[in-house]
């Protein structure tokens, strides 16, 4: 017998059809002998419909009210499933987030997991009840309802699974597992049995939409075995855990997967002086307008100047890009330019910590396709190249049969 807590997004249960269906796969699982908490979403289209109702009464709703309204979404579902599970004769328990004693910060619409006291939820486990409980919600120390933010169901399932200690964390969404890039792109991509928490953090951050960050850097973080199943089809789905696994296999696999961000643009100072302080000078106004930025190239020229690159979002283009023009004249720049029709196409693998080439192999591929490389950017298990966006599907299924990722026959 094992303790599984299973997290059900929205499309899992967005209709009452798809409700019942979650109650009998949950069920199945319990006659197995299972030990079962389940964390689900609202119901989808429910969030964003609360969201259009705040903006008809207050267009900059947000903080304390935003959260009590947006958390009644979560509260309909877990109602709804324990009454699907109670018809069927298993005894169930909806919790809030604040019944099962989530304690979060005060930062209203992105709150962090401070604290869970699980003792209710494990004395209903030890009675024989399934834990039906509301994802992406919690409670502050002063009694205020408070949301986790994008990603937040997710996070509740971990940290409920880090909290009970759980054998295993059951993410079940509209894909059935992790893919060795987005099926598509590459249609014989490879759903993949395992892959470790850093390979999948680097695939979440550079595009991958499975997962969120934040779920998986908590499932790392305790130590809570992460798998990715299907609500709507059976399979084993893919298991996502420590790189010191049980799975011989892994080490002989030099790239798990190709990861793809759209929402990239790129932006270039030129003639700037090569001084100290000069990248400060540049990037602190576009932190100050709040923009992250991603990849960073600098090259020094033989005149003592210095050109200065750097990507963002999309959606941060324009701003940016005023930000820059700013700067420029304070420090008397030669030009400044932008490019919003750019991608990043990223390879990911532990095998890269072993294996020299895997770069060079890598350029050789685009190099074949006639792909030119605009940018570069590395770690110990990933390279990531900016290219032209009209190269994006081409790149990514070169890169995908150039490193033989292509479905085992």
């Amino acid at each position: 017998m094992a303790l599984l807590v299973q997290k059900f997004g929205g499309t899992s249960v967005g209709t009452i059809e798809r409700i019942e269906a979650v109650a009998d796969k949950v069920i199945s699982y319990r006659d197995e002998g299972h030990d079962m908490v389940v964390v689900v979403s609202a119901m989808s289209g429910e969030t964003n419909r609360l969201v259009e109702l705040a903006k008809q009464v207050d267009a900059q709703a947000r903080g304390r009210e935003l959260d009590v309204l947006l958390t009644t979404g979560e509260q309909v579902t877990i109602a709804l499933l324990a009454m699907a599970l109670e018809k069927r004769g298993y005894p169930a328990r909806s919790y809030t987030g604040a019944q099962a004693k989530i304690t979060t910060d005060s930062a209203h619409n992105k709150a962090r997991i401070k604290s869970i006291d699980h003792e209710k939820i494990a004395d209903d486990l030890e009675n024989g009840r399934i834990v039906v409980v509301a994802g992406f919600q919690g409670v502050d120390e002063f009694d205020n309802i408070t949301t986790l933010g994008r990603g937040g169901s997710d996070t509740t399932g971990v940290a409920l699974a880090a909290a009970l200690k759980a054998d295993e964390c059951q993410i079940f969404t509209d894909v059935d597992g992790v893919y060795t890039t987005d099926p598509r792109v590459v249609p014989d991509a490879r759903r993949l049995d395992t892959i470790t928490f850093e390979e999948m953090l680097e695939m979440a951050s550079l595009g991958s939409k499975v997962l969120q960050i934040r779920a998986v850097e908590f499932a790392q973080k305790y130590e809570v075995p992460l798998r990715v199943l299907s609500s709507f089809e059976a399979g084993d789905g893919t298991l996502i855990t420590s790189e010191y696994g049980t799975d011989k296999t892994m080490e002989q696999a030099l790239i798990s997967g190709i990861a793809f961000n759209r929402d990239e643009a790129q932006l270039t100072i030129n003639g700037v002086s090569d001084t100290p302080g000069v990248a400060y000078r540049i990037l602190g106004p576009i932190s100050d307008a709040n923009i992250e930025v991603d990849m960073i190239l600098q090259n020094v020229s033989a005149d003592g100047t210095t050109d200065f690159t750097f990507t963002v979002h999309r959606n941060d283009f324009d701003t940016a890009l005023g930000s820059l023009e700013q700067t420029a004249a304070q420090l008397k720049a030669r030009e400044v330019s932008g490019n919003n029709k750019i991608v990043k196409i990223s390879i990911v693998g532990v095998g890269m910590r072993s294996h020299a080439g895997i770069a060079s192999r890598m350029f050789e591929i685009l190099a074949n396709e006639g792909i030119n490389i605009l940018m570069i950017s590395t770690s110990e298990i990933k390279i990531s190249v900016v290219v032209d966006e009209k190269y994006l599907e081409l790149g990514v299924r070169a890169l995908h049969e150039g490193f033989d990722l292509r479905t085992r026959s």
